[in-house]
């Protein structure tokens, strides 16, 4: 019978954050396998020594070279890991357990792992997690590493300056490792990208040698190997004490389309308030109280919400896309000018709008200058919109129509229809979009001569082009960002 193979994590240096298991298997192995250079000293062996017994084989593997300066150096480390690998399997058909230590984790820019692949498909195999640098980092400089929905991405330093850079654009939380000789190409990167100021450095965490600092104030050649630059989670406002209103824009259709920002919002509140088709689309939560109303009163559910602020609740309303676009910010704000309401705090949190999410199924129609108009004529006359149709149709914008028609405005579209075509081509390209991104989606493109009022409803929402948009044979639309001189 064969002995088996265990590749452990033993941390990041502090013997004390060896696990159990990986403290228990060290003990109990037969051979004891580390990595070092030639000057002999191991990390991981430092930490494992409090779990070695008397009388363990211990097998050191000594790197051939250290760096990638060598004419083959990926040839000699091949050849070096073949030879390693050899050597332990002689112990495991010997019948002996064998425990690779590896620095962090065995998996994580480990070592362990080319032994692995070498090893692991001929003999029983286990591989102990250990904790990571990263983490040791994280928590010797206090800071947490990634929160919500931030991305954490993790980086070698030994990428080119302008592809460190490119990853570091993101703006969330990032690790690079592998700095020592790289430091000096890490820390251009950071500057480059913007964000040295929010980078730590973390030397040696866990142990008797370790040093943090801004990485800014680091001297290059100060920096050893076993070190590591950390930009943290983001410190993100602390939370309110008592009530406020947010208005959340839930976007045109389902979560997909919910952003980050919105979904904590809803997910923080303790009452959501808004029109019950609307509200409807946010999941329940036996923790919150949901208050449903008509689409029709507007300045009532405004003024609920905030009262409900006003004592002392956290209250999201909610909009279909986005609360600013003839939605529920303006008239959340309106009320909120009461003086009643003058201590109340009010946050407008942004959505995808209809306009963009009917754009993006065609293309680009809205490449270029364009206005937004509602065609509802229940909050202003019919005279205004038609005078904004036409000064919009003289000054050659494409327009974004919301609202076309309900069931008692049947009138309206073709009136627009009428209107508009005394200023543009009857080819004129028209996005009809009904239900973007819902299950009933359809999106088509008409001559402007040919809009059938008949085939619009509330849930439609119209983009007319300009003299300049274009209809593509294969039935993309775009308006150029040029216009003629």
């Amino acid at each position: 019978m064969t002995g088996r193979l265990y590749g452990v994590g033993v941390g990041p240096g502090d013997p004390e954050l060896v696990t159990v298991k990986a403290a228990r298997l060290i003990g109990e192995a037969d051979v004891v396998v580390f990595h070092s250079a030639r000057h002999g000293r191991s990390v991981a062996r430092r930490i494992a020594e409090p779990y070695l017994r008397a009388g363990q084989v211990e097998e050191q593997l000594v790197y051939p070279v250290t760096t990638e300066d060598s004419d083959d150096y990926q040839g000699e480390i091949d050849a070096f890991y073949e030879e390693c690998a050899a050597r332990l399997a002689a112990h495991l058909d010997a019948g002996r357990d064998v425990v690779v230590l590896a620095a962090g984790d065995p998996f994580f820019y480990g070592s362990y792992m080319h032994l692995h692949k070498r090893l692991a498909h001929r003999y029983p195999t286990e591989v102990v997690p250990g904790v990571t640098s990263v983490s040791a980092g994280a928590a010797v400089i206090g800071k947490p590493l990634v929160e919500r929905d931030e991305v954490l991405t993790v980086l070698p330093g030994t990428l080119s300056p302008d592809a460190l850079a490119e990853h570091l654009s993101g703006g969330d939380p990032v690790a690079v490792m592998k700095l020592g000789r790289t430091f000096p190409n890490v820390r251009a990167a950071l500057e480059k990208a913007g964000r040295l100021d929010e980078a730590w450095y973390v030397e040696r965490a866990t142990t008797g040698a370790q040093r943090t600092a801004p990485l800014s104030e680091v001297d290059p050649d100060e920096v050893p190997y076993f070190s590591l630059a950390l930009l943290p989670s983001k410190p993100r406002p602390t939370a309110r004490h008592g009530g406020e209103v947010v208005v959340v824009g839930l976007g045109p259709a389902g979560p997909e389309w919910l952003t980050p920002e919105a979904r904590a919002a809803l997910a923080a509140a303790d009452d959501l308030v808004g029109y019950v088709t609307y509200l409807n689309r946010v999941p329940d939560n036996p923790r919150q109280r949901k208050h449903l109303s008509d689409n029709k009163v507007e300045s009532e559910r405004a003024a609920f919400a905030l009262d409900l602020a006003k004592r002392g609740r956290r209250v999201a309303v909610v909009s279909s896309g986005d609360p600013g676009v003839f939605a529920m910010a303006s008239a959340v704000l309106e009320v909120a000018a009461e003086e009643q309401f003058a201590d109340v705090p009010v946050r407008v949190l942004p959505g995808l709008t209809a306009a963009h999410a009917v754009a993006s199924r065609v293309g680009a129609p809205l490449g270029h200058d364009y206005c937004v108009v509602s065609l509802s004529d229940r909050l202003k006359p019919w005279s205004v919109i038609a005078e904004r149709l036409e000064a919009a149709a003289r000054a050659d914008l494409v327009l974004a129509l919301y609202n076309p028609a309900s069931r008692s405005r049947t009138w309206q579209v073709g009136a627009a229809r009428d209107l508009l075509l005394a200023h543009r081509s009857p080819d004129t390209p028209v996005v009809v979009g009904r239900d973007v991104g819902g299950p009933e989606e359809s999106v088509r493109v008409v001559r402007l001569a040919d809009l059938d009022p008949s085939t619009v409803d509330m849930r439609c929402l119209l983009l007319v082009g300009s003299s300049q948009t274009t209809l593509t044979p294969r039935g993309a639309v775009f308006t150029p960002r040029r216009y003629p001189a």
